[in-house]
């Protein structure tokens, strides 16, 4: 098993000094730091990531992998240059006005990051106003809302509109989830996609990037 491969192993384990250590260990060896990132952290959080989405492994499971990679990330960053970190895309996320719930948004941050997306996390109780501002100020190419309550849901509805009134429609996606969240409400409002977990989030974030 190369360096790289065992470096994916232990953050697929969540073994966080482990990839620490390594990913100095590969840095000394004279490893390409992008190699690094592409072939160890990434391909090992993608794994964790397909883990998740077919129940095989939990969300403490996700948190300890997510604090590996973030581990190895710290060791890289100093040796990566803005050239070698090849953004899948930005995404700008949160929880809508007036809910305070966000650990499935937390997740959804977390996978994405470990999927190579540069993640814009506007926190819980987001009004539709600072989603549109932060998404067009960082030229994103998705904005990805959660509620975990109904009567939150319309905020939804709010972002979607204000993106078609500033005329950023097609350059600029909606992504909704959360408990009470379906693929009838996403239609309904207008928004570009729905998720029903936070691995079904990353593969409609990467279709959507990928259609623009």
């Amino acid at each position: 098993m190369s360096i790289l491969e065992t470096i994916a192993s232990h953050l697929e384990r969540g073994e966080h000094d482990q990839v620490r250590a390594l990913t100095e260990t590969a840095l000394s060896e004279s490893v390409d730091a992008s190699a690094i990132l592409d072939r160890g952290l990434i391909e090992g959080m993608q794994v964790v990531g397909e883990q998740f989405r077919k129940h095989e492994i939990f969300l403490p499971d996700v948190l300890m992998a997510a604090k590996a990679m973030n581990a190895g990330l710290e060791v890289l960053k100093p040796h990566l240059s803005a050239a070698e970190i090849k953004s899948q895309g930005k995404v700008v996320i949160g929880t809508v006005k007036g809910d305070l719930h966000d650990i499935g948004k937390n997740l959804v941050g977390i996978m994405l990051s470990g999927a190579g997306f540069e993640v814009i996390d506007l926190g819980k109780d987001v009004p539709p106003e600072q989603f549109v501002d932060a998404a067009a100020k960082s030229n994103a190419n998705v904005i990805g809302m959660s509620a975990l309550l109904t009567t939150t849901m319309p905020g939804m509805k709010a972002v979607v509109d204000l993106v078609k009134t500033r005329g950023l429609e097609g350059s600029l996606r909606t992504v909704i989830g959360g408990a009470p969240v379906t693929e009838e409400y996403a239609n309904e409002i207008g928004a570009d996609g729905y998720s029903f977990d936070a691995a079904n989030a990353v593969e409609c974030v990467k279709r959507l990037v990928e259609e623009a």
